[in-house]
């Protein structure tokens, strides 16, 4: 069951710079700064708590959420700002990221269709 959903808006000149291993998700609000390294995403609301051991996919593809930052879902539903990192690593989490399975960073385009599932 999907929790959250979003689309893909735009992506900055940068948003390779992490090599694969982290990916930023911005509402159109992004300051200036971060503008360039984020891909900018509608801002919706969360239909359910983020819990480790959801997934969440892009374009179908699913990676299983291993940790949630304790300011994740307040920045994601407040902002549409969230960092995800594809390291597996989940004692180095963050406050305002999601750890997610270790495995190859989607293919992201403009379209991307972003969802979180039970």
């Amino acid at each position: 069951m999907s929790v959250y959903r979003t689309t893909v808006q735009s992506a900055g000149s940068s948003v390779d710079a992490f090599g694969g291993e982290m990916m930023i998700l911005f509402g159109e609000n992004a300051p200036d700064t971060l503008k360039d390294f984020c891909y900018g995403i509608d801002v919706v609301p969360i239909e359910k708590k983020i819990e480790t051991g959801m997934s969440i996919s892009y374009d179908g593809v699913p990676y299983k959420i291993l940790a949630v930052g304790d300011l994740a879902e307040r920045n994601l539903v407040s902002l549409g700002h969230l960092t995800v990192n594809f390291t597996g690593t989940p004692d180095e989490c963050l406050p305002g990221a999601i750890v997610v399975e270790k495995k190859d960073s989607p293919d992201m385009k403009i379209g991307t269709v972003i969802e979180i599932n039970e």
